[in-house]
C-alpha cells in the first residue's frame, strides 16, 4: 500500500452485528449482497458475487481496544485512513472520549460518529471535540450507500490531506535549500565585494604611487645635475680655503717682522676688525653645514628616483631573507641599539626570488619606523617569519603608539609623514609599497594605538613573470 494511498478502515462499536454489516458493505462478502439481490429480482440477471472494492477494513468493540489498535498501526506506518465510531460503548468509554484518545495518538485520522442517539447535544460534541474539519456524524439506522460514500470520500480527503502535507513538506525543504543556498550565495557576493573594496584601494594606491613616481623621476633627474656641482664645488672651496688659512698662517707669523709700525697697528687693527680667528673657526663648520645639507638633499634625491624606479637595473635571484633581514639590521644596529630591542622569532623559510637590495630597503624602512614609534623609553621590535601557501612573509612588530584611524589611510601615500619637519620625506613606507607590489606581494598593517603596530609583507617564493601576470588579469 502507498503511503499516499491509504484504504484502511477501523470500526469500533460493540455490536458484532454492526460489524458484520459493514464489513457486506465495504469489504463485500462470498453470497450475493442485499442491491445484487434486488437487481435480480426486478431485472432477472444472474446475480453476480459483491465486488471487492479495495478497502480494508479493521475491528474494535471498545474504545480503549480501537486506540490501541490505531497506536499500532501508526507504529508500523500502516496508519487508518478513517473510524467509524460508535457514540455509546458500555461499560468502557464513550464515542468522545474515544475520539479524544484517538486524535492524541493519530491527529490525521478521519472520524465518523455513528449514533442513534447520545447523551450530549450536537453542539457539546462539536465543541468538545473542536476539530469539525475531520468529524462527521452518520445518524443510525444508516443506509449502506451513505456508509460506501463516507469510507469513498473520507479516505480521499486522507490521501488528499497527505498529498498536501508531503507538497509542503516538500516546498519547506526546497525554501529551506534556497535559504542556505542565497546564504551561501550572500557570502560569496560579500567576500567578493570585500576583495573588489581591496583590489580597488590597491589599484588607487599604485595609481597614486604611478603619478607620483614619474613627477619623482623628473624632479630627481632635474635636482641631481645642481646638487652635482654643488658637491663638486664644495670640494674645490675646501681645497681653496685649505690654501688660503695656509697663506694666512704664513701672513701671521710674518706680521712681527714688519718695520712699519704704523703697517704692523693696521694689520692688526684689520686682524680684529674682521675677527680672523673666529672666520678660521666658523668657515670650516659652515662648509661642513653645507656639505650635510648637501648629503641631505642628495639622498632625497636618491629615494625619489629609487621610488620612481629609474635606476631598476638589478638582477633577480634566489635570497636567504633571514640573512637580508640580518644584514639590514647590522647596516641599522647604532640608530637603534638605544631606542629598541629586537626579537628575532625566525620560522623556516625557503629561498625566496626577489630583488634582495630592494627587499633590504623595505625592511630597513619598516624597523627604522618602528623603532621611531616606541617613544621615549627603551621598546621592544620583534621580526617574525613563515610560510603560507606558496608566499613567504615577514613581520615587523612594535609595541609603540599605534597609528590613529585618521591617519592610517595615508601611510602610504607618497610624502605624507607624521614626523616633524627635517626627520623624515614621507618616501619610507610609499617606496616600500612600490617595492612590494613590483614582486607581486602584499603589505597589511595592524594597529591598536597605545598598544602597537604590525606590518606584514608577504612575497611569492617563486617569482611571477610579466607573461603569468597577464594570463592572471585576463583570465580574472
Amino acid at each position: 500500500m502507498s503511503k499516499l494511498q491509504n484504504r484502511r478502515i477501523l470500526l469500533i462499536d460493540d455490536m458484532p452485528s454492526i460489524h458484520e454489516d459493514f464489513r457486506k458493505i465495504l469489504v463485500g462478502s462470498s453470497k450475493a449482497s442485499d442491491l445484487d439481490d434486488i437487481e435480480a429480482a426486478l431485472f432477472g440477471a444472474a446475480a453476480p458475487a459483491s465486488p471487492t472494492i479495495g478497502f480494508e477494513l479493521d475491528s474494535a468493540y471498545q474504545g480503549r481496544e480501537g486506540v490501541e489498535k490505531v497506536e499500532q498501526a501508526r507504529l508500523a506506518e500502516r496508519p487508518y485512513a478513517m473510524a467509524f465510531v460508535d457514540m455509546r460503548m458500555p461499560p468502557g468509554w464513550d464515542g468522545v472520549e474515544t475520539i479524544e484518545q484517538l486524535w492524541l495518538k493519530d491527529p490525521r485520522v478521519q472520524i465518523v460518529i455513528c449514533t442513534a442517539y447520545t447523551e450530549y447535544s450536537w453542539d457539546e460534541v462539536l465543541t468538545r471535540l473542536d476539530v469539525r474539519d475531520r468529524l462527521l456524524i452518520l445518524k443510525k439506522p444508516f443506509d449502506m450507500i451513505e456508509v460506501f460514500q463516507l469510507a469513498s470520500t473520507l479516505t480521499a480527503k486522507w490521501e488528499m490531506t497527505q498529498q498536501v502535507a508531503l507538497k509542503m513538506d516538500n516546498l519547506e525543504e526546497a525554501v529551506q535549500d534556497r535559504t542556505i543556498e542565497i546564504a551561501r550565495t550572500n557570502e560569496v557576493l560579500q567576500n567578493e565585494i570585500t576583495e573588489r573594496k581591496h583590489l580597488e584601494s590597491r589599484l588607487v594606491q599604485s595609481e597614486k604611487l604611478a603619478s607620483i613616481g614619474q613627477l619623482a623621476a623628473g624632479v630627481a633627474h632635474e635636482i641631481n645635475n645642481p646638487i652635482g656641482f654643488i658637491f663638486s664645488n664644495l670640494s674645490t672651496l675646501e681645497t681653496y680655503l685649505s690654501d688660503l688659512f695656509e697663506m694666512l698662517a704664513a701672513y701671521e707669523g710674518a706680521e712681527a717682522s714688519v718695520g712699519s709700525p704704523e703697517i704692523a697697528a693696521n694689520l692688526k687693527r684689520l686682524r680684529e676688525r674682521v675677527e680672523l680667528a673666529f672666520l678660521k673657526q666658523d668657515i670650516p663648520a659652515l662648509m661642513e653645514e653645507s656639505k650635510g645639507g648637501a648629503m641631505r638633499v642628495r639622498k632625497i634625491v636618491q629615494d625619489l628616483k629609487d621610488f620612481s624606479r629609474v635606476d631598476s637595473s638589478q638582477e633577480w635571484e634566489s635570497a636567504d631573507l633571514h640573512q637580508c633581514i640580518d644584514s639590514t639590521l647590522n647596516i641599522i644596529a647604532s640608530e637603534i641599539k638605544y631606542t629598541a630591542e629586537v626579537i628575532k622569532e625566525y620560522g623556516s623559510l625557503p629561498a625566496v626570488e626577489c630583488l634582495p637590495s630592494q627587499i633590504n630597503q623595505v625592511i630597513l624602512n619598516l624597523v627604522v619606523n618602528a623603532a621611531h614609534a616606541t617613544g621615549p623609553e627603551r621598546g621592544q621590535i620583534t621580526i617574525r617569519t613563515g610560510v603560507e601557501g606558496d608566499n613567504a612573509w615577514i613581520e615587523v612588530a612594535d609595541k609603540g603608539c599605534g597609528i590613529p584611524a585618521d591617519v592610517l589611510p595615508r601611510i602610504f601615500d607618497p610624502f605624507f609623514t607624521t614626523k616633524p619637519i627635517g626627520k623624515g620625506t614621507g618616501l619610507g613606507l610609499s617606496l616600500s609599497y612600490g617595492i612590494v607590489q613590483k614582486h607581486h606581494g602584499n603589505i597589511d598593517v595592524h594597529t591598536e594605538i597605545d598598544k602597537g603596530t604590525r606590518f606584514r609583507i608577504s612575497l611569492p617564493v617563486k617569482r611571477i613573470e610579466p607573461e603569468q601576470q597577464a594570463n592572471s588579469k585576463v583570465q580574472n
